[in-house]
């Protein structure tokens, strides 16, 4: 099996990963890798990546709606303002993945970025985007890193102003959803469009 892109049922190459369900695919062509913006899109998908620590993305892309409603739209400030019945609700909620070290760590996001001023954490997760210019194009899965200098300092920098569950191949795979970095395979159809 190859590790390069391969053809879609459209005939167009893709990277592996992006072909398995049609879910993927949708994600893969018009989402992964696109930059997205704004605090409160950038906590939803800072989120979305801490939920599927240990588990498929698949799972976590199924129950996106799921969490959305669970977490109302992923708004910084409603989710700060949550109470404890709150956190009740999400525990039992089929929709979402009921971790409670997750959901905590949810919460207490929320509230640690509710004092940040407006567009502080757009700035800073993308003050560590690298120069496309300085990394070559990956032409097989196994060129695409897990981690990089930049998720690690990402990652701390997170951690430092008091962020949960984010380490180096969080941010990574942050950094590669959010469009930070181009990891499309070299003859992905996808590649470039950012």
């Amino acid at each position: 099996m190859t590790s390069g892109a391969v053809p879609g049922p459209d005939g167009r190459l893709r990277c592996p990963w992006g072909l398995s369900t049609d879910d993927y695919v949708a994600y893969h062509d018009k989402e992964w890798g696109r930059p997205v913006h704004g605090d409160d899109a950038l906590f939803e998908r800072l989120c979305l990546e801490a939920f599927q620590s240990g588990l498929s993305w698949i799972t976590i892309l199924r129950r996106r709606e799921g969490f959305r409603t669970a977490f109302d739209g992923f708004k910084i400030a409603s989710v700060a303002a949550f109470t404890d019945a709150d956190k009740e609700r999400l525990l039992v909620d089929a929709g979402i993945i009921r971790n409670r070290a997750k959901i905590d760590a949810t919460l207490a996001n929320a509230r640690v970025l509710a004092d940040w001023s407006a567009g502080e954490l757009d700035r800073l997760i993308w003050s560590y985007a690298p120069e496309a210019a300085t990394r070559p194009a990956p032409r097989t899965i196994a060129d695409v890193p897990a981690v990089t200098d930049e998720s690690t300092a990402l990652a701390k920098d997170l951690k430092k102003r008091g962020l949960r569950f984010i380490g180096p191949t969080t941010a990574y795979a942050l950094m590669q959803a959010c469009g930070l970095v181009d990891d499309h395979l070299t003859d992905c159809v996808a590649r470039g469009s950012r």
